[in-house]
């Protein structure tokens, strides 16, 4: 029965079986009239019942209050900390988010990562959050090198007690559902003058067009395409708008699933036509970028810390046959060394599965090395193998291939050209670590679960 007609039957039911009240009326006729108007008011009332549309009541429940929206830090406890503490005004550090996560999970032992450059401050962070966390007893520092957030250690973090890792200085790369233990990243931005930014990269594109070095003619016919690295990526929109204001045609690329105007050492947007200009304190994000880019006329790059501007290049033709080189010597390699590297989550177990299929189809040996870090020590004790594939950091090959070993150290794109899996090609791809990118990267379609089959 339609919710309509049961409302409809179970108000003509209440209003048969109703109790009149009693009436002290002594006139019998008067008790007549009466009772026939109750009747019929009761009819009416049943009709218009009936005829009424069911009533819908909605409740609206309250979200229960998790433990970490009731989490609050005195302020002035807050204020005490941070100003003892002495870290730097101009650095993000997120120290109420993270305070909030270890309440959420009742930590009692938590692990800080941070690069080399943080790694400083690593002391008074733990300091700071034992003081802000109630729950909080322990703080272990990882001190061993890391270049990145595919570093992230959370095997070592849990082998050591820890219930939560907070990894510092990088977005997140390896998902979290891949990691063994809760993991917080913060990105430590760092607040820069922007404003000089844009009147460095004003004053330099009028050098060059008042020397006649640049194709440059006019601000609205050329396209700047800002970048940087993770820390300075929040001040590329205000730099963005200051230029547009002044009819530069300006754009902050990204690709997925980094974010906007986001580079790193292995994984960079590809460009059309036009200048960058990349706000970095080093050369190596920077590089990804140039060598996925080799068609652009200019790179600028801004040190904020130094407050200045370069020109840069890069040898492509250089790096291309040094390369191509190893490329064709790995191609006819008997006995391969696959490195699967182990320094945080560099290595991929999936694509060490791949390159291991494609060496049995071409009845190829093969070992298997587990290295946190490689090194010309380490290889040079392997005599017999013919070429090495690491699976690690695809910059290893690309930026020190030659200097590791004699013999070829190739990274999985590499290795795949050499046995004609794939067509190299003339634009070096840097997409490690974008969801559109080949079969050798870490977030193509078969490679996301970082599974490998024990065989």
């Amino acid at each position: 029965m339609p919710a309509f007609d049961a409302v409809a039957e179970q108000s003509k039911a209440d209003a048969d079986t109703v109790e009149q009240p009693s009436m002290n009326i002594t006139d019998d006729s008067n008790d007549a009239k009466v009772q026939g108007v109750t009747s019929q008011a009761t009819a009416e009332e049943a009709t218009a019942t009936m005829q009424r549309p069911a009533t819908r009541i909605i409740r609206r429940h309250r979200p229960v209050a998790s433990s970490e929206d009731n989490f609050t830090i005195d302020p002035v406890l807050l204020a005490k900390v941070l100003q003892e503490s002495h870290l730097p005004d101009a650095y993000s550090w997120e120290i109420v988010k993270t305070a909030q996560k270890i309440h959420t999970l009742q930590a009692s032992c938590i692990a800080l990562q941070l690069p080399e450059g943080l790694l400083m401050y690593a002391t008074v962070l733990g300091d700071a959050l034992r003081r802000l966390c109630p729950t909080l007893t322990q703080v272990v520092i990882l001190g061993d090198v890391c270049y990145g957030a595919c570093c992230v250690d959370d095997l070592t973090a849990q082998a050591l007690g820890a219930e939560l890792l907070v990894h510092y200085g990088h977005s997140c790369l390896v998902p979290i559902q891949h990691t063994v233990l809760p993991c917080l990243y913060v990105f430590v931005q760092i607040q820069i003058d922007t404003q000089h930014l844009v009147e460095c990269l004003e004053a330099t594109l009028e050098a060059r067009r008042s020397a006649n070095e640049s194709s440059i003619s006019a601000p609205s016919k050329t396209t700047i395409y800002l970048l940087g690295t993770i820390q300075f990526r929040h001040a590329l929109p205000l730099a963005q708008e200051l230029l547009e204001s002044k009819n530069y045609i300006v754009k902050i690329p990204q690709v997925k699933p980094l974010s906007p105007g986001e580079v790193l050492g292995c994984t960079s947007p590809k460009l059309d036509d036009g200048l960058v200009c990349f706000v970095a304190d080093g050369r190596f994000h920077l590089e990804s970028t140039m060598i996925s880019n080799p068609h652009i006329e200019a790179f600028f790059r801004y040190d904020p810390y130094g407050k200045h501007m370069t020109l840069e290049s890069y040898a492509h033709s250089d790096m291309h046959d040094v390369r191509r080189d190893m490329i064709d010597k790995a191609a006819s390699a008997l006995k391969f060394g696959i490195i699967l590297g182990t320094l945080g989550r560099q290595g991929n177990p999936a694509i060490l599965q791949k390159i291991r299929q494609v060496l049995r189809q071409r009845n190829k040996s093969f070992m298997i090395m587990l290295v946190s870090e490689i090194t010309p020590a380490k290889l040079k004790l392997l005599p017999s193998i013919d070429a090495f594939v690491q699976v690690a950091c695809p910059r290893l090959s690309v930026d020190w291939g030659q200097f590791l070993s004699h013999k070829p150290v190739l990274n999985p794109y590499e290795f795949f050209v050499a046995m004609g899996e794939e067509q190299w090609r003339q634009v070096y791809p840097m997409d490690y670590y974008a969801n559109d990118s080949g079969a050798w990267t870490n977030y193509h379609e078969t490679n996301k679960d970082r599974r490998i089959d024990i065989q």
